[in-house]
């Protein structure tokens, strides 16, 4: 069998907007470093995502010296620092978690509020506060950041080609928000890993991802449409949800680099 790689790293630093694709990331307690960092939520702290907002997918980001920049059609550049002030504490929402977080100020505020045609407010995580995963699924010592709620996504690039091939318009890795993409393997394998190695950070293959509406959304446009879930639950559907990809939790520190071999360390 050929040796499995991994292929692409992608970080979302802010949950529901564009990602980044990475050759090299480091990896600290929460995941990828400023993994889901910041969130957009409502007035009344309750998480905004592309579910509710379709034109958060049309926000990019980027990374620059020392921070962030949003950037999005028809508004000027946003910057963001890394190195955030304090910040006005915030009690917010992540589905049923409530976690503390810190206003990230007003101007972020009132860019995101004039281009979702809403109010709204970027928070993000401080050092100081944590957020755990499910215990049903992790360790007391597992944590994230603003994710759904695993700090790990993985797809295998055959699983998409396999999803792909029975679609008459393809679509594109990044509809799937994964952060590991490896390729290599057969479709669909990972659904068997338990446990794997990528450089010095081992995984444990805990949960596949239940998909919402989100893939549906066109990353271009920000229109909605139903692919490509329909087909996906023509052939990956559990009861009343469909999957795709695997949700993983991480033990240690380290740097992930693409090209970097995937070693299944156990399977089914």
């Amino acid at each position: 069998m050929s040796d499995i790689l991994l292929s692409e790293l992608h970080f979302y630093p802010v949950k529901s907007l564009r990602g980044v694709k990475l050759q090299r990331a480091p990896v600290d307690r929460r995941g990828i470093r400023r993994d889901r960092h910041w969130m957009v939520v409502d007035e009344s702290g309750r998480f905004l995502t592309q579910r509710q907002e379709s034109r958060m997918a049309l926000i990019g980001t980027r990374l620059i010296p020392g921070g962030l920049r949003l950037c999005a059609p028809g508004m000027a550049d946003l910057e963001l620092p890394f190195e955030e002030g304090s910040g006005e504490p915030l009690q917010v929402q992540v589905w049923e978690d409530l976690c503390q977080a810190r206003a990230a100020g007003p101007a972020a505020d009132q860019w995101l509020g004039r281009f979702l045609g809403r109010p709204c407010r970027l928070v993000y995580l401080p050092e100081e506060s944590r957020r755990p995963v499910d215990p049903a699924f992790a360790t007391p010592q597992d944590q994230t950041g603003f994710s759904d709620g695993f700090p790990f996504l993985l797809i295998s690039q055959a699983s998409l080609d396999d999803l792909n091939a029975r679609l008459s318009r393809p679509v594109p890795m990044r509809r799937f928000r994964p952060n590991l993409v490896v390729q290599g393997c057969a479709p669909y394998a990972e659904d068997r890993w338990r446990r794997i190695r990528i450089g010095a950070v081992e995984f444990r293959v805990v949960k596949p991802c239940s998909r919402c509406a989100i893939p549906t959304i066109d990353i271009d446009t920000g229109e909605r449409g139903q692919e490509p879930l329909r087909t996906l639950g023509q052939y990956r559907r559990r009861g009343n949800k469909v999957y795709f990809g695997q949700n993983l939790l991480h033990d240690g520190t380290g740097v992930l680099e693409t090209g970097l071999r995937v070693e299944v360390l156990e399977q089914e």
